[in-house]
Order: structure tokens, then sequence, then C-alpha cells
């Protein structure tokens, strides 16, 4: 009889035979569908539609390869099934394995010995390549054995797989956790779709990875309503994104685009840095208020009767004309540059009847001595005329977001009239020059950018790309014409048919123009409007309220994910709260989850961290770690003259525990960061650079900056002391909140 491991080595043995048929067939199809012919536009754009198909399903076939089966569940009826990474059939379409997201899965992530689902026994598999390496069994019938077996007890070997998970060294970048979703996690990753869902947790519950295996969890239940439109995922940093970056596609999803605030905007990466106390101004709700008044402002109306030449012919502007027209052009509701050709046609309408009226009157005081025709001139002159086109430009510009922003930004007296319930001071903090932008602008380009609509340039990009394309066509065609043989009278030639008798420049343009062969996440980060079908948020705390409405607008359902902890809010415009975070643009259409175990970090660092939290909220409560290392956090003071050659020469030694973060001060990063220099495995950032990221040793250094520094500086202290999975150092002179605690190992 095969021991567990040798008779799921047999299982698994079919299962990756399976994999490689279907990668065969699926690479077959494609080498297929790349030498056919097409007769036309329409065949060769579903030719290409069916190739991208392939492509995604090798990619996800690729993807299982590693981890392709971890998990069997035998019933109480004798069915067995295997958990994988994607589902399984064999040659006759019967199942072999089944997709961790389908219904059929959740017993592997839910079932208890009191609530066992009708599952007997749930079987762990760990396998390295294609060779199972280990087997843990869970007994959740202790009436029943399965398959005849004896009793294994009643130990949690879930527990085990799972704790050996968490004591695995870090990678430097995240890792699917499918093989070891808790159930607490699992009701989170299958709850339904629609609405926003809020997941708070404190450190180490997992936020992230939840979130990430929800986004493939709806991909898969949710395909063709969700892949068209795809998932827009907002993280708090290029860091994090970076170390979240490969979650999806080992899942095999690639429907996901993921960003920061700062590159939420098309073709523009805001980087600027800024004080914390100009973010928070440009974070607030009532800024929606002063850009729109900003634009409104541009829609200009003289207080005084304005003159301008007309060929030699004076005309004034009366100001009553321009206001009629400036709220005719408001009426239709259309956008500030949408809105701007009727008040235009209306402003030189004005002005040439005013212009007719002179130049046509009859001097014995009948009636205009002009015809349409003339009129129509007439017209022609007044568009004509770079006086008027100035005057125009003055009255309704046409605008760009970056250009509103810029002139608002650079002068006082605009900020003055667009923003009066802002006080003096906040209005300095708003007032610079220059066109570079800060992560904080984003939210405000992009309420600028709903409100004043297309400024006209794609679209002359646009005509611009299908003029070239139509010029290159022609070519061909003359190119194709003059090269036919000259062997022919003249009779004969009149009788062959050419290309240009078969179709024209624009045609042929049409027919050959190229397919967008773009992901979805391209095509999406170049489409300002585009809308997703879910997003997700990650550190969602630390968004203000002007970035909550940007990435409101790019999901009008509200189908979202929002995951954070109120207690690690450390931006000046973030909610500590999620009513306050969320009220001003959601009200109270959310509802909350809320996750209470800690499977990242050690008790003995959270035992500390506490006294950290307990300042911050004393109401709250740190989640409850799972696991001990039996090592407590060391303290060191060295001064401050020291720091980084201390910090240079410890990081080298916790090198050989994993993954080395070091977190501190701003004021001394980039010291710290000289002296690291290119250690390997050491990563060496500020609190705000370090969001949502997990190293095996983490070492603080100059812990009483990080408070100081910061308007938040508690919450910020707490972030750095919960980024590891194993080990903590603090080096410098410790704030009164770390002082006094038995929870530390104080090093001389």
């Amino acid at each position: 009889m095969l021991n567990p491991v040798e008779a799921e080595q047999v299982h698994l043995t079919t299962f990756y035979a399976a994999l490689d048929h279907e990668r065969e067939l699926a690479e077959r199809r494609r080498q297929d569908e790349q030498v056919a012919g097409t007769r036309n536009a329409q065949a060769l754009h579903q030719r290409d539609g069916r190739v991208r198909d392939l492509n995604t399903r090798l990619a996800r076939l690729n993807a299982a390869e590693e981890g392709l089966c971890f998990g069997r569940l035998d019933s109480a009826d004798g069915e067995v099934l295997h958990i994988g990474r994607l589902g399984l059939h064999d040659r006759e379409y019967e199942p072999l394995l089944v997709d961790w997201r389908a219904p059929a899965a959740r017993p592997f992530y839910i079932a208890t010995a009191v609530h066992n689902q009708g599952v007997v026994r749930r079987r762990h598999i760990q396998s390295r390549l294609r060779k199972v390496v280990d087997v843990q069994d869970e007994q959740l019938d202790l009436d029943r054995t399965a398959d005849g077996e004896s009793r294994l007890g009643t130990g949690v070997m879930g527990e085990a797989v799972l704790l050996k998970a968490l004591e695995a060294r870090r990678t430097g970048t995240m890792e699917s956790i499918v093989q070891t979703i808790q159930a607490d996690q699992d009701r989170i990753i299958r709850s339904d779709l629609p609405g926003v869902l809020v997941v708070q947790g404190g450190p180490g519950t997992g936020k992230t990875a939840i979130a990430l295996h929800r986004a493939a969890y709806l991909l898969y239940t949710h395909r063709e309503q969700l892949e068209k439109r795809g998932i827009l995922v907002v993280g708090p940093n290029p860091t994090f994104l970076r170390f979240i970056g490969q979650v999806l596609p080992s899942l095999g999803e690639d429907g996901v685009r993921l960003v920061t605030i700062a590159e939420l905007y098309p073709e523009l990466t805001a980087t600027r840095p800024e004080p914390a106390e100009v973010t928070e101004v440009k974070g607030r709700a009532v800024l929606a208020e002063v850009i729109a008044k900003a634009v409104a402002d541009r829609e200009w109306v003289p207080r005084t009767p304005l003159k301008l030449v007309v060929d030699g012919t004076e005309l004034t502007v009366d100001p009553a004309v321009c206001a009629d027209a400036r709220d005719r052009a408001r009426a239709r509701r259309l956008t500030h540059n949408q809105a701007r050709p009727y008040f235009l046609t209306d402003i030189i309408d004005a002005l040439t009847a005013q212009y007719a009226d002179i130049i046509g009157a009859d001097p014995l005081g009948g009636e205009n001595l002009l015809d349409d025709y003339d009129l129509e001139e007439l017209r022609n002159e007044v568009v004509a005329e770079p006086a008027v086109q100035a005057l125009l430009d003055q009255l309704w510009p046409n605008l760009s977001p970056q250009q509103l922003l810029v002139d608002l930004y650079g002068d006082e007296d605009r900020l003055a009239l667009a923003a009066p319930q802002l006080s003096a001071l906040d209005r300095e903090h708003l007032l610079r020059y220059g066109d570079d932008w800060s992560p904080a602008d984003v939210p405000l380009l992009d309420e600028a950018a709903e409100l004043l609509g297309d400024d006209g340039r794609e679209a002359a990009r646009l005509r611009a790309e299908r003029a070239r394309a139509i010029a290159y066509a022609q070519g061909s065609l003359d190119v194709l014409s003059g090269s036919g043989s000259t062997d022919f009278d003249d009779e004969d030639e009149s009788e062959i048919l050419t290309a240009k008798d078969i179709l024209d420049a624009e045609a042929l343009a049409a027919r050959y123009e190229a397919d967008d062969d773009r992901t979805l996440a391209e095509r999406a980060g170049a489409d300002r409007r585009w809308t997703y079908g879910h997003v997700i948020v990650d550190e969602a705390q630390e968004l203000s309220p002007m970035a909550w409405r940007a990435i409101a607008r790019r999901c009008p359902l509200r189908s979202m994910t929002l995951v954070g902890d109120v207690a690690q809010t450390g931006a000046a415009g973030g909610g500590t709260s999620w009513r306050q975070a969320l009220e001003s643009t959601f009200g109270d259409r959310w509802r909350l989850a809320e996750l209470t175990m800690n499977y990242r970090t050690p008790a003995e660092v959270m035992e500390l961290a506490g006294h950290v939290l307990a300042q911050v909220d004393p109401t709250a409560k740190a989640p409850e770690s799972v696991r001990s290392t039996g090592v407590k956090p060391w303290h060191v003071d060295v001064v401050p003259a020291d720091q980084a050659a201390y910090v240079s020469k410890v990081a080298a030694e916790e090198q050989q525990h994993g993954q080395v973060g070091v977190i501190t001060s701003r004021t001394r990063l980039e010291l710290v960061q000289e002296a690291v220099g290119d250690l390997r495995d050491v990563t060496v950032l500020t609190v705000a650079g370090a969001k949502g990221l997990e190293f095996d040793s983490v070492l603080v250094v100059d812990p009483e900056g990080i408070l100081l520094e910061s308007p938040r500086g508690l919450r910020d202290l707490y972030v750095a002391l919960t980024r590891c999975t194993q080990r903590l150092g603090v080096i410098g002179d410790l704030p009164e909140v770390l002082r006094n605690s038995d929870a530390w190992d104080v090093r001389h």
C-alpha cells in the first residue's frame, strides 16, 4: 500500500500530464491561428482576438506550474476532490482538479471539526517543481475515517502548514496564500461583488493578500462582467506595487491594473515632494468647490464694454451680450470645453451683426444693404481677426487641467477669488509656480478634467494619425500601380485591374489598420474615463477626500474592496475612522468586515507595539498573534553621530535571517542609505515607503525622530514596529511610550 506522499505523487503526475496536454492544445491552436489567412479587416480583427485569448489561456496554464495541486478533500460519501490553482479535466471531460475559487473547493478553507461541511479529512499537499515533498492531514470527522485508515488524531495540521509558510524567509515579493487561506479570510474573499466592502485589520492580518485573492476570485466568478473592464488596484507606494506585483499573475490573472494615486492620471507620474500641510490642504473635500469655482471664473464677463477693431471698423463687446451667451452655454449642461463653441458662436454672431449694421447701413435710412453672402463674408472677417481670437480666448479659453491648475496656483488673485473659504495661510500653501506635480495634485487634475472635458488635443492627434495612415496607403497604391508590366499594348492594358481599381487609400488604411494589441491595463491607463468593474484600495485609510472622489469616478457602480487599518493612518489628510474617511464620498453606503488574527507579526513584537497602539487609541485592540518566536525585540541606544555606522554593521549581521528592512526618519534617510550601501537583501526606507511591506528582520532607526517629524507620529511608529515577521531591533533614543517595558532585550 502506498504511503500518503507516494499516493499523492501518482495523482500529481496525472494532473501535470493533463496540464501539459492543455498547453499543447492551446499552443497548437495559437500556431494554427497565426498562419491562417484572412480575407478582410474584420476577419483579421477576429483572428487577433482569438490569438489574444489563447495567449491569456497559455499564461494561466503556465502560472499554475508551481504548486499546481495543494489540497484534497475526502467526503463522508466517499467522494475525493483535489484542490489546485486552476481546474483541469481528463480527455473525457471528467474533473481531475478543482479550481480553488470554485464552490466545491470552499470546504477546504472553512471546514472545522465542529462544522465539517461533510468532510472527513482535509489534506494539505506540498510540492516542489513536480514532486510531492510533504503531506499534512486534518481529521475533521472524529467518528469516521477516510479510506478505512486509522484515526490521525485531533491536531490541527493546517495550522502546521500555515506556520511553516509564515516562518519561511521572505523573498522580497509577496507570494500567493492560496494554500493557507484561513476561514476568516475566505469569508471576505468570497463575499458578494456589489457594493463597497471595507476590510479593517491590524498589522499582519493578511489584508493585502485577501484583497488580491478576492480580485482573482471575482475574475473567476464574474469573468464575463469583469474581464472587459478589468480591476483597478491602488497601493500606497511604488515599492509596495512591486512587492505584490506577482501575486495575481501567479494565480493566472492579468486583467488588473496596479497604480498609486500618483499614477492615476494618464501620461503623468507625480513625484514632486511637498510638505504634509500642503498635501492636507489639497486633499480636503472643499477643493472640489475651489476647482469648480476656478473653472467658472475662466468663463469671464467684462464689467465694462470692450473695444476692438476689425478691418478698420471699431466694434464694441457688450457685457450684457457676454453674460447672456455665457448663461446659454452653461444651460446646456456641458463641460467647459464642450460648451465653448456655443459661447463663441453667440459672441461671433453678435459681433457680425454689429459689423453688418455699420458696414451695410443705408445712408438714406432704409434696410441693411447686405445679403446672406455678404454676411457670411463679414463673419469670416470677424473670425479671422487676431484681436477677436484673443478676446474669445480671454472670455472663454480652451483649457487643459494642467493649465487650469498652473494658472490657479501661480496667481494670488485667482486663488483668492476661487477659494474664499480657505484661510490666507491655506491659500499660501497652494501658491507656487511651475508645472511639476505632486501626488496630491493628481486628484485635483482629475477633478478639473471632469469639469473641463476634452480640450481637443486627443481628437487632433487621432486625426493626424489617420491622415498619416492614408498618406502611407496612397503611397503603397502608387507603387503597386507603377510596378506593373509595360509589355501590354494600350488595348490590353485597359482590361487589367490594378489595386487602385479595387480600393482607394482610405479603404486600404482602414483594412490594415493595426489592431490594438495593448493589454487591458495599458488601454485603461491611457484613458482617464475608463471605468473598472471593481476597484481595490490598499492602505485605504491614507486617502484624502479628493483622492476618494477620483477613485469613485473610476467605478460608477461602487463595486470596491477597501482594506486598511485606521490605527495606522499616517497621512495628514487620511481618516482616523472609516466613517470620517468615506462619508464625504460614499455616505453610509459601505459595509465593514474585521480581521482579528495576526498571521505575520510575532507575539513578542506585538506586545511592544501594543503600548504604542494604546496611546493612539485606548479603545483599539491589537490583532492576536498566532505564533511566538521566542525572540524579544532588542534595543540599543546609539548617539546620532554613530547611528549610521552602527546600522550598517548590524544590517550586515541580520542578513543571515533573511530580508532586512531598515526604517528610519526622513532626516536620517540619506545618511543611513549611504552607510548601508549595496548590502544584499537590505532595504532602507521611511515609514511612508514601508507601508504594506514586510521583512524577516526590521531595524527601526531614530524612533524619536519618526515620532516627532510627523503630525501622526505615534501611528507612524506603530507601523514601523510591526513590519517584521521574525526579528525587531530599535536603534536610538527611545520615546517615552516605549520606555519601561518588559518586552525589551536591552543591548549595550
